[in-house]
């Protein structure tokens, strides 16, 4: 199902019941799976690879060639999942070097006006609000979820079950499980919402309460004594801790408190 007035290279691949509305342009390596829907107006190049169910809305361009001054004009790469949404005017690039694609997981939701910069690399079931700026080399974990008009610094790390407020200004780590909000940003408390959202039990919950309250609580703390302290009393079944633990372990750019 292609209209008349898209244009489709020859070479391009399409899997089954791919609908390419008015205007689309698709070029020569990008290949499209099963159902992915481009409503009107979308530009899809380069060697860019999409997964199921995939939807693009008017004015996304995706799969455009990086911002990176040390781009030598090889071939690079874009790698996306399955059911991804991309709204109006998202622009998603490609990798700088083709050893490292940008990737999007699947399930994710990038809303109007949102920029995924060159070697990104985001997994499952993101929320990426309106006008949020990802700078390349960023790692967001599942489910994290990005306000709108957020700036994130290039290579940070955005930790899952995160929320960042909207206009934050991030140029460090996010911790996982955490509320980041302000200008410069820093650790505002759990996520409690979201993550009763997503099924976490008391005793999960409480766990993380009481790692941020040792980690985040007390800025004044050297961050080595509170990681310390806090691995000392860590049951070994929670997980989510030890998750957070480590994400704060191995931080190269430092953590937001």
């Amino acid at each position: 199902m292609i209209h008349p007035t898209a244009i489709v290279s020859p070479k391009a691949e399409l899997g089954r019941n791919v609908r390419i509305g008015p205007y689309c342009i698709v070029g020569a390596n990008v290949v499209l799976g099963d159902d992915c829907v481009l409503h009107s107006h979308v530009v899809l190049e380069g060697h860019a690879k999409f997964g199921r169910a995939n939807e693009f809305f008017p004015f996304a361009a995706i799969g455009g060639k990086t911002q990176d001054l040390k781009y030598k004009e090889e071939p690079t790469y874009l790698e996306a999942g399955d059911y991804n949404v991309f709204r109006e005017n998202t622009t998603v690039h490609r990798g700088t070097h083709a050893e490292l694609p940008t990737r999007i997981g699947s399930h994710n939701l990038l809303l109007c006006y949102s920029h995924v910069a060159h070697d990104c690399q985001l997994g499952d079931h993101i929320i990426l609000s309106n006008s949020v700026g990802l700078a390349g080399h960023i790692t967001v974990e599942d489910h994290a979820i990005v306000s709108g008009m957020a700036a994130v610094h290039q290579f940070c790390k955005i930790g899952c079950h995160s929320i960042i407020g909207g206009c934050s200004k991030v140029s460090q780590d996010v911790p996982p499980y955490m509320i980041v909000d302000g200008n410069p940003a820093g650790t505002r408390g759990v996520n409690l919402v979201g993550l009763q959202r997503r099924g976490f039990d008391e005793s999960e919950i409480r766990a993380i309460k009481n790692a941020y309250k040792k980690l985040f609580l007390k800025k004044d703390t050297n961050l080595a004594t509170a990681l310390s302290s806090l691995k000392a009393m860590v049951p070994a079944d929670a997980h989510h801790v030890a998750h957070l633990i480590h994400f704060v372990e191995n931080s190269q750019r430092g953590i937001i408190r």
